[in-house]
């Protein structure tokens, strides 16, 4: 069994491949480095053998670009499309984003984040759904 509190950000594989530079103004305004307060445990899941995050991407990079090598962690276990988060993996390995670490330069303003990643995901969750209706 995997343990949460000693596996470190670097070891997380992202299930996204952009950040927004808008969501990161907005955690650096309430970011501390001496304390977790505001902190909520980033949710991670094993797919495929690896400690996958399915949220909270942006707060995991503003954490290790502050020199942090864990975070609280805690499992999912929110009913999401997982087969959904496992092409988004895919997408992101195939990328070249295997760690947080790989999304310091995919960082996009809000309009290109929109086009980018949201487009993205749409057109992700319509595939599937095209897919899942025709069996």
């Amino acid at each position: 069994m995997v343990v949460l509190n000693k596996i470190k950000l670097i070891d997380l594989q992202p299930s996204q491949f952009y950040l927004s530079q808008e969501k990161i103004e907005g955690i650096n305004s309430w970011f501390r480095s001496d304390i977790f307060d505001d902190f909520s445990p980033l949710p991670v899941k094993i797919l495929n053998g690896k400690v996958v995050l399915t949220d909270g991407h942006t707060r995991a990079w503003v954490a290790y670009r502050n020199g942090f090598e864990k975070v609280p962690l805690t499992w999912d276990e929110d009913e999401l499309d997982w087969e959904a988060y496992q092409l988004c993996v895919d997408e992101c390995q195939r990328q070249g984003i295997n760690s947080i670490a790989d999304l310091n330069n995919r960082i996009l303003s809000p309009e290109e984040y929109t086009l980018k990643w949201d487009h993205w995901c749409d057109q992700l969750h319509e595939d599937l759904e095209r897919k899942r209706n025709a069996i």
